[in-house]
């Protein structure tokens, strides 16, 4: 008989070890952390003074698990207001070392500080004139000695049981690039806007780039009607345009008033003869409005707040110009 398939659980697995030390991982990572924040001061400012002064782009660089750590820091960089780029070391020796401008400045994260690869492209980057900033663990190593501002991200252990494998140490670089990196959106005053304009495809670009003209109904899609327009006319413009709702505007296009399905439910259920209604009579006065050159959201927290389901769209002159419901912006992902 043919021998069974070993199974993908180890016979050894004990859960309540592996729970034991996902807390310890916790404990380790967290106190890595919280003794970056005793040893973040001068340096720190001046790194951000640094990259704030640029001309160029903060050009990343990491060996192995760094590298990994450093493309993270770059892509956040970049995505939160400062120009960034991730650059291999050992590329770099191979030709990528021309991406960097003598108007860069270089964030080189190393642990140890003595990556052969990081180490080999030191005194090229120093000749360049870029300056260069260190995350390293060590104060005396290779690369802090190269570089022109040290960050230390030593750690007192690994959170690995081997004190081997980077773990508490690559999560202190990450701190220490996140915090580079909200100092640095703070300081250029960076906003929600700017940080949609980053993530376009994202829910919060769509939320703050997406203006109700882009969304809203317009010219013969929106459904009006004059005050002394018939029941049945009204009527018909409503099914006819589909928006469960009608404005009623006056000879130049201001709006009075608006009838919606709820007003029709109410009338049927107080027996009202519809036949002999005219539309001033049966529309709600003054309803809420809001500008074409705001922004979709806002339509969307309007019809929150005020528990309806569609809103006209007016100008400057307060002349009807579009109108949206809630499957409008459904349609445009805003909600």
């Amino acid at each position: 008989m043919p021998a069974a398939p070993a199974s993908d659980t180890p016979a050894s697995f004990d859960p309540s070890r592996a729970i034991r030390l996902a807390h310890e991982t916790f404990d380790i990572e967290a106190a890595a952390v919280l003794g970056l924040k005793q040893r973040t001061g001068e340096a720190f400012s001046r790194a951000v003074q640094a990259m704030l002064d640029v001309r160029g782009r903060v050009v990343v660089m990491g060996m192995g698990k760094s590298g990994h750590i450093g493309r993270k820091i770059a892509a956040t960089l970049a995505s939160t207001g400062t120009a960034a780029m991730f650059v291999h070391p050992a590329e770099a020796s191979h030709g990528d070392l021309g991406m960097i401008k003598p108007v860069d400045l270089v964030l080189a994260i190393s642990n140890g500080g003595e990556s052969d690869e990081l180490t080999a492209i030191l005194p090229l980057l120093k000749r360049l004139g870029a300056p260069l900033v260190a995350i390293t663990g060590r104060a005396q190593s290779t690369l802090a000695r190269h570089a022109d501002i040290v960050l230390d991200s030593g750690v007192e252990k690994e959170a690995c049981p081997l004190n081997l494998a980077p773990t508490a140490s690559t999560t202190a670089q990450l701190a220490l690039g996140d915090a580079l990196a909200v100092a640095l959106l703070d300081a250029r005053g960076f906003r929600q806007e700017d940080f949609a304009r980053s993530h376009p495809g994202g829910a919060l670009g769509r939320k703050l780039l997406t203006l109700l003209s882009d969304v809203m109904r317009s010219g013969d899609q929106v459904p009006r009607v004059g005050p002394d327009a018939g029941f049945s006319e009204l009527m018909r413009e409503m099914s006819k345009k589909g928006l469960g709702a009608s404005a009623i505007v006056d000879a130049e296009g201001r709006v009075l008033g608006i009838f919606t399905d709820g007003d029709l439910r109410r009338l049927i259920e107080k027996g009202a003869d519809l036949r002999a209604l005219r539309a001033r009579e049966v529309m709600h006065p003054n309803p809420r409005t809001i500008r074409m050159d705001t922004l979709a959201v806002e339509a969307a927290e309007l019809m929150e707040q005020y528990r309806i389901t569609s809103v006209l769209v007016v100008d400057a002159q307060d002349r009807l110009c579009g109108a949206v419901n809630s499957n409008d912006l459904m349609r445009a992902k805003v909600i």
